[in-house]
């Protein structure tokens, strides 16, 4: 791999598969560069760029994005272009639709099939972009996050026909799931599913049948909280006594064991941890170099946490 000015960089965590590219393990999700939580400063224009760039040069080639991740003056796609455009060859870019910002700055499900292919549309648009190496349906059947009502409760089917017209027409290379059951996996896997997005970690499980179901498929796993929720009283993975056991006895960080977990884990999981800080980047990055032994692994499979 390779970054923009040509600097040939090893691929962190190792090389995984994504809708036929050849992508690091250690991706970059940007939502964080455009979502602002109360007492974390705001990530200037310029920042979010510079650590973009940073991150191809240290070899991460797949990001992950939305339309929906930001607002039209400061929107994820935007910095994406801003910092990496013209965009090499080997750069993979994955988003998410099902879902769009309203008046307010909040989201509203956008679940129909029209709206799953205007946001696409969008999504090209905005990145300037020909091609789309992965589009995610975010299903908004349950939380977290928003659910779907009225007409927004729409078939999946019908949603998997929209992006198969969408791969059939050039503008997808591969359809992924976000917020599925392995109910829903299933009965999707016809169509072709390139990967399977769900929160997953040492402390939310939940997702282990679609995890299975993925290792049954060699499809990969994306998971999102992969330390655990953002929401506050959450466990967090950094906080167990078994990840920072382990880390100690390691040198390395409790942010570290956990990321190296998920790598161990599965041999197709590809994680898009996000940053807006260059130290927490360089700390991701360089979980890939982690070595988990048996014991370790056996830990940390048997923490068991509560939600609240």
């Amino acid at each position: 791999m390779s970054s923009n000015d040509g600097t040939k960089t090893g691929a962190p965590g190792g090389v995984g598969t994504l809708a036929g590219h050849r992508v690091a393990r250690i991706g970059f999700g940007v939502m964080q560069l455009t979502e602002h939580r109360p007492g974390r400063p705001e990530v200037t224009p310029d920042a979010a760029v510079a650590i973009l760039r940073t991150a191809v040069d240290n070899g991460i080639n797949h990001f992950d994005t939305a339309e929906f991740y930001g607002t039209d003056a400061a929107n994820a796609n935007d910095l994406i272009r801003a910092a990496l455009y013209p965009y090499s060859d080997d750069l993979v870019l994955a988003t998410k639709v099902g879902a769009e910002r309203n008046a307010e700055g909040g989201l509203d499900p956008a679940q129909r099939p029209e709206q799953l292919r205007a946001a696409v549309e969008a999504n090209l648009a905005r990145l300037g972009a020909e091609r789309l190496a992965v589009v995610n349906v975010r299903r908004v059947d349950a939380p977290p996050g928003i659910v779907a009502e009225g007409d927004q409760r729409v078939d999946l089917d019908s949603q998997l026909a929209e992006l198969l017209a969408l791969r059939a027409e050039g503008k997808i290379d591969g359809i992924g799931l976000s917020n599925v059951s392995v109910d829903q996996l299933r009965h999707s896997l016809p169509a072709g599913i390139a990967c399977v997005q769900n929160s997953h970690s040492p402390v939310e499980r939940a997702s282990d049948p679609v995890l299975a179901l993925c290792r049954e498929q060699d499809i990969a796993w994306v998971p999102f909280c992969p330390l655990g929720s953002a929401f506050p009283g959450w466990p967090k993975v950094a906080d167990q006594p078994e990840v920072r056991t382990a880390a100690a006895e390691l040198g390395v960080t409790p942010v570290q064991i956990g990321l190296a977990w998920h790598l161990a884990h599965y041999q197709h999981t590809l994680l898009i941890a996000g940053t807006a800080d260059p130290a927490h980047l360089a700390e991701n990055i360089a979980a890939g170099d982690v070595r988990l032994d048996a014991a370790t692994m056996a830990a940390l499979n048997a923490i068991t946490v509560s939600a609240p």
